[in-house]
C-alpha cells in the first residue's frame, strides 16, 4: 500500500531504547531507567480521588472542545500565582497532552512549506510533527556558551514563519532568562514569525523561576502539560494559551481533530493543581537527584555537561568517548544495565557524540545507576589501557 511522503518521519529513538530495556527486563535483568523523561511518581492522590468520585456520580462524556471551564479558569489563576500574569481564561485551550497542542498550534499558524525554527538540540517530536504536516523544520544549532539555547542572532536571515523555543529545555534542562526570551520574541517579530513557547517543564526549577513568554507578550502561543510537574504522563492532558483572536481558530481545529481532551483526565488535572504539598515533595526528590547527577556523572567520566536549571535531564558531550552515541547507549545498557538516550534524538547533526541522562526516577535508582555507570566506565577504561 502506498504511503504519503509526510509519513516518512524518523523514529523516536528513546522509545526504541525503552523497548530494548523492556526486553532486558523481560529476560530477568534489573535495568535502571535514565532514558525516559517520565516522573517516577504517579498522579497526585487528590487527582485520583477526585476522578473516582466523578465516576461514581455519572458517565464522563464529551466536554466542549476548549475543555472544562473550571479547568481553564484554574489554569488562568495559575499564571497569576506563578508569574503575576492576569490571564483571561477564555484564552486557555485544553489539549490531549502537549503533543495535541503542537498539532493544533502548527496547524493553526502555518501553511505547507513554511519554515519553522527549532533549537538543536531540542525535543525530537517538534521536527517530526512539523514534517508530518508538510512543514519545514529548521534546526538552529545552539552553542555551549549560550547554554545550548537559541539566541536572537541564530535566526537572522532565516526566513522563518515560526520560532519554537523551550525553557526549561529537553534535553538540556537549561533556561532562558527575561532578556534572552525577550530578544528571541523581538527577533521573531522582526521577520513576521509566530512565536511558540514550550513550557512543559515549568514548575521543575531549582534555583530561579522559569520565565513564561506571557510575561513579555500576548502575541504568542504557550504550550504546557500536566505530564511533568503534575506527574500525569499517561493521562494525556495539557493546555495552550493563545491570543484572543486565535481562540476560535484553534477551537474549530480541535473540534475536528480531537473533539475534546479526555474528560476523565481533565477532572483529575483540575484536582491535581491543588495538590501542592505532594508536587513539591516530588520536586524535592528531583532536586536531590540533580545534585547526585552533577556530582556523580563527572566521577564516572561524563564531565562535559550543561548544568541544568530545570526539568530532570543532564545532557553530556561524550565526543571524547565515542562518535556513535546510539552504539554507546546500547553498550551501556548491555554492560551496565542502565538505559540512557543517544543524542541523535535531539540533534541529527551533532547528536552522535552526546547522551541524555534523565533523573526523574526514585533517588535509590539514581544512586544505583551512577554506581553502575562508574563501574562500567572504569572497566571500559581498564580494557582500553590493556589494549
Amino acid at each position: 500500500m502506498r504511503n504519503s511522503t509526510r509519513s516518512g518521519v524518523d523514529p523516536f529513538i528513546v522509545m526504541d531504547v525503552m523497548e530494548a530495556a523492556r526486553k532486558a527486563e523481560e529476560a530477568g535483568r534489573h535495568i535502571i531507567h535514565m532514558e525516559v523523561g517520565q516522573p517516577g511518581t504517579g498522579a497526585p492522590q487528590g487527582a485520583t480521588e477526585a476522578l473516582a468520585k466523578a465516576m461514581e456520580q455519572g458517565p464522563l462524556g464529551y466536554t466542549v472542545a476548549l475543555g472544562l471551564p473550571a479547568l481553564r479558569q484554574r489554569i488562568a489563576r495559575l499564571y497569576g500565582e506563578w508569574y503575576d500574569v492576569d490571564l483571561n481564561p477564555d484564552r486557555v485551550v485544553i489539549t490531549p497532552g502537549s503533543s495535541g497542542g503542537f498539532l493544533l498550534a502548527f496547524t493553526a499558524l502555518f501553511d505547507s512549506g513554511d519554515r519553522v525554527g527549532i533549537g538543536a538540540p531540542g525535543y525530537p517530536s517538534y521536527r517530526q510533527i512539523l514534517k508530518a504536516l508538510g512543514l519545514v523544520p529548521v534546526d538552529l544549532p545552539t552553542a555551549p556558551e549560550n547554554r545550548l539555547q537559541p539566541v536572537a542572532k541564530d535566526i537572522q536571515g532565516m526566513d522563518l514563519k515560526g520560532l519554537m523555543v523551550a525553557s526549561p529545555a529537553n534535553p538540556t534542562g537549561t533556561m532562558l532568562d527575561h532578556a534572552a526570551m525577550g530578544a528571541l520574541i523581538e527577533a521573531a517579530r522582526g521577520q513576521g514569525a509566530s512565536f511558540i513557547s514550550d513550557e512543559i517543564y515549568h514548575g521543575l526549577e531549582y534555583e530561579a523561576k522559569a520565565v513564561s513568554a506571557l510575561e513579555l507578550t500576548d502575541e504568542c502561543y504557550v504550550i504546557n502539560s500536566f505530564s511533568k510537574y503534575f506527574s500525569m504522563t499517561g493521562w494525556r492532558v495539557g493546555w495552550m494559551v493563545v491570543p484572543e483572536d486565535q481562540v476560535r481558530v484553534v477551537e474549530r481545529i480541535a473540534q475536528n481533530m480531537f473533539i475534546c481532551a479526555p474528560h476523565a483526565s481533565q477532572v483529575a488535572a483540575l484536582a491535581a493543581m491543588d495538590c501542592e504539598d505532594e508536587l513539591q515533595a516530588n520536586l524535592d526528590v528531583y532536586r536531590q537527584n540533580r545534585a547526585l547527577m552533577l556530582a556523580g556523572l563527572p566521577k564516572a567520566g561524563f564531565a562535559n555537561i550543561a548544568p541544568p536549571d530545570g526539568a530532570f535531564y543532564v545532557y553530556a558531550d561524550v565526543s571524547d568517548l565515542t562518535n556513535d552515541s546510539r552504539a554507546f547507549a546500547a553498550e551501556i545498557l548491555e554492560m551496565a544495565g542502565v538505559a540512557v538516550t543517544p543524542g541523535l534524538d535531539f540533534d541529527p547533526q551533532r547528536g552522535h557524540t552526546t547522551l541524555r541522562f534523565s533523573y526523574a526516577r526514585a533517588t535509590g535508582d539514581i544512586k544505583e545507576g551512577l554506581a553502575r555507570l562508574q563501574r562500567f566506565m572504569a572497566d571500559r577504561k581498564a580494557v582500553g589501557a590493556q589494549v
